[in-house]
């Protein structure tokens, strides 16, 4: 049975979306305007206890970099890859930590995924990042944080302990550990590297006035809470001497929230990002205490993009850089007319239902994506994502939830993750909800490696 799709009004060309994208300082060029954005798989190994055997990619999860590989887009772009043992998103997390070598098997399997990524032309970038104060408790009951303002109220389901101020020397650490970081990606063969610095993980605590109270040279200014974020870019620089390596950046366009980080605050770091030689902003929204990945007016809905109200505020203040936007796009038609705004669609959600869905859309055999559960659901969708995921690292492929015998099993599956989360303090049954093992309808023919 085909899949039900969002539909464009009419068919349009995407003929725009197939344009070759250059990055201007590091000479790079993306082979369309398409860029796979990160999405949290949780596939890395991961042991509760024996710290130096988590977060190497696995066999399934290199499964996952081929099928993208495959998958026709521009820029394909890792998940939240973490610089500490006990400084993550979530068990499951790639990890890059500082005493990581350039050998043996951590490097080995880093340098698979980027080759299987990049096999069919697409550029591939480590997302690196730090969790600061969200990072769970069952993980690190003692987080740092640019302040130490706590993350009370979360729209996922996980606790988070009171972080503490960080010091000049956790500072000097954590831009270290980017830096290291940065430079294990480079010899493991990836062609850039993005700093995460939205959906309020560190770099975004520094860059929010909510989560940073600091009145050193690390607060009050836009300036000043940017420091960071810049010490990076002068760190990773002076350990790559190498042009042609991608330094790019995620941010929020917009939190949300009071004393959050504003569209003017993002269009003012932009003309700095540009000043300091990034090579794309990927603009993003939202934090845990207000998930930003769904519709909340007619108005964004008609025109797909949850965030390119703002991008038009934003875009503006680039010339050089290049930006993406991402969230919320389904339509050829969508996609085609943001470029007018931004030169990069960002595609998420969409990527995980159809792994090869930026190569149909440029051949033009689909006009959208395929429906999945009710957007406005953001949590469950994310942990559908995630199962989609899994299924795709088993070599089988997604779940087509136009079947009511499929949704019920993946509901049912919910439910039993949830119960086991509850229990789970060493967070050892980790990653997102299970159906590998169960007889399901998924799309079209099954994937045979």
């Amino acid at each position: 049975m085909a899949p039900i799709r969002f539909e464009s009004e009419g068919v349009v060309d995407p003929a725009p979306l197939a344009q070759p994208l250059p990055f201007e300082f590091s000479g790079c060029t993306a082979k369309n305007r398409f860029l796979k954005g990160a999405m949290s798989e949780r596939l890395a190994t991961w042991d509760g206890k024996d710290l130096p055997k988590r977060g190497i990619p696995t066999p399934e999860l290199l499964n996952v970099y081929r099928r993208w590989g495959e998958g026709g887009y521009g820029v394909i772009l890792t998940s939240n890859t973490m610089l500490a043992y006990d400084q993550l998103e979530g068990a499951g997390n790639l990890i890059i930590p500082r005493d990581a070598t350039f050998e043996g098997e951590r490097f080995e399997k880093f340098q698979e995924l980027a080759s299987l990524a990049k096999a069919q032309g697409s550029l591939i970038a480590c997302q690196l990042s730090h969790p600061g104060r969200q990072v769970p408790a069952h993980i690190q009951p003692n987080p740092i944080s640019a302040s130490d303002v706590q993350l009370l109220k979360s729209d996922t389901s996980m606790a988070f302990a009171k972080p503490r101020p960080m010091t000049q020397d956790d500072i000097n650490s954590v831009v270290d550990g980017f830096a290291h970081a940065a430079e294990f990606c480079y010899r493991a063969g990836f062609d850039g590297i993005q700093l995460h610095g939205a959906h309020g993980y560190l770099l975004a605590q520094f860059l929010a006035p909510r989560t940073n109270q600091r009145t050193d040279s690390y607060g009050g200014s836009l300036t000043n809470r940017a420091r960071i974020i810049f010490e990076i870019a002068s760190a990773i620089r002076s350990r790559i001497n190498d042009p042609r390596f991608i330094v790019g950046i995620k941010v929020n366009s917009v939190e949300f929230q009071d004393s959050g980080f504003t569209p003017t605050d993002c269009a003012s770091l932009c003309s700095q990002l540009e000043a300091h030689g990034f090579d794309f902003v990927e603009l993003s929204g939202g934090t845990y205490e207000k998930l930003a990945f769904c519709h909340t007016q007619e108005s964004t809905k008609r025109r797909e993009a949850f965030f390119l109200d703002f991008a038009e505020m934003i875009a503006p203040h680039l010339s050089k850089t290049r930006a993406y936007l991402t969230g919320g796009f389904r339509t050829t038609g969508a996609m085609v007319n943001a470029l007018k705004t931004v030169p990069g669609i960002g595609i998420g959600r969409p990527a995980c239902h159809e792994f090869d869905f930026a190569k149909k859309i440029l051949e033009g055999t689909i006009q959208g994506a395929i429906k999945e559960l009710d957007e406005s659901q953001a949590s469950l969708s994310t942990m559908l994502g995630g199962t989609q995921i899994k299924l795709v690292g088993h070599n089988k492929e997604p779940l087509d939830m136009s079947s009511d015998e499929n949704k019920a099993i993946f509901m049912k599956s919910v439910q039993k993750w949830l119960e086991i989360q509850k229990n789970n303090a060493d967070g050892s049954a980790y990653g997102f909800p299970d159906i590998v093992g169960v007889e399901l309808q998924p799309y079209g023919t099954p994937y045979v490696s």
